[in-house]
């Protein structure tokens, strides 16, 4: 292929403007845009036809992994590639489900996100060693012990504070769901409470509190 077209996306200028400036200094990249959040990304995905965006996870209006999902699902021929301070199991699964080519994380060398946007041109997925780790040592939970992806957001909101009547408004469930989400990942974690379900999965890596 000729020229690899690369959309950013960051909610941080200062990322943007280096990221920019880095790839600029590779003949066969060619930086089409930039984004400031996942809603603005799947306009410029739509616009400008990329071959890869590199991806933030956390952003105002849309999310990285729901504008993941809903570029895939109308762009399927555009990769996607997550480059993120996050490598939890809530931000790792949810990207790679969405249909996220690779997985890097921002304190990669400038070689290692290089090489990255290549393979990722050619629809190779590449992950960070901390987050293939990850994914390896969830291969190898026995099935009952997995958390789903619906689960960890349940979970995740319970770590937040929130009651099951606030996470039930933000996942847009009932609170019966909510409660029945809660007994699955206190019997897969092996506790009785949600103090202890956070505990549990902070412990494991499963989540990663913010701050």
């Amino acid at each position: 292929m000729g020229q690899i077209k690369i959309l950013i996306v960051d909610d941080h200028p200062v990322v943007r403007d280096g990221l920019r400036g880095m790839l600029a200094s590779q003949p066969d990249f060619q930086v089409l845009g930039e984004a400031s959040d996942g809603a603005e990304a799947l306009r410029l995905a739509h616009e400008l036809s990329p071959d890869v965006i590199l991806m933030d996870l956390r952003m105002p209006v849309m999310d990285g992994v729901s504008a993941t999902r809903e570029i895939k699902g109308r762009l399927p021929q555009v990769q996607v590639l997550v480059l993120t301070t996050y490598d939890s199991d809530m931000d790792i699964l949810p990207a790679i489900e969405a249909g996220a080519t690779g997985y890097l994380l921002k304190d990669a060398s400038r070689d290692e996100l290089f090489q990255a946007i290549r393979q990722a041109a050619h629809g190779q997925p590449t992950l960070a060693p901390t987050v293939a780790q990850r994914l390896m040592g969830r291969m190898r939970q026995p099935a009952g012990e997995k958390l789903s992806s619906r689960e960890l957001e349940v979970l995740q909101l319970v770590a937040e504070g929130a009651s099951n009547s606030e996470i039930a408004a933000r996942l847009h469930i009932s609170q019966a769901t909510v409660k029945s989400h809660l007994i699955n990942i206190f019997n897969k974690l092996g506790v009785s409470d949600r103090t202890a379900a956070v505990t549990v999965a902070l412990q494991r890596g499963i989540l990663r509190l913010e701050g």
